[in-house]
């Protein structure tokens, strides 16, 4: 059992700016994951936004807490604590955080096609 949470050292140790507006940390990377790339968790700040991007993989953002608005290609959706966002291969995406709290979520990762 691997068990890991923010404060734990290893995961403190990550700590990074996301995407021009956020704050990271990895929590579990392919040092103990398998079949998946990693699990990381993310706070926006109240008016930041994860600045539009593509990845070479497939993700799912999970939010906790606050309120967004999320783009996936063309489409734009409000988001709230709860809401799973699937992110395929390669698809333009941006969240912004549009609520008066910091909005924190789980982004989880498959790994790269080979």
């Amino acid at each position: 059992m691997i068990r890991r949470n923010l404060d734990h050292y290893e995961v403190k140790a990550t700590r990074y700016i996301a995407h021009g507006g956020g704050i990271a940390h990895m929590v579990l990377t392919t040092q103990c994951l398998r079949t998946m790339m990693f699990l990381a968790h993310a706070s926006v700040p109240p008016g930041n936004k994860l600045l539009g991007h593509e990845d070479p993989m497939e993700e799912i953002y999970i939010v906790q807490k606050g309120r967004g608005l999320m783009q996936v290609g063309k489409e734009i959706c409000e988001v709230k604590p709860g809401d799973a966002i699937h992110i395929p291969i390669g698809h333009y995406h941006e969240l912004t955080n549009t609520g008066d709290e910091e909005l924190t979520l789980l982004v989880v990762a498959g790994l790269i096609p080979a």
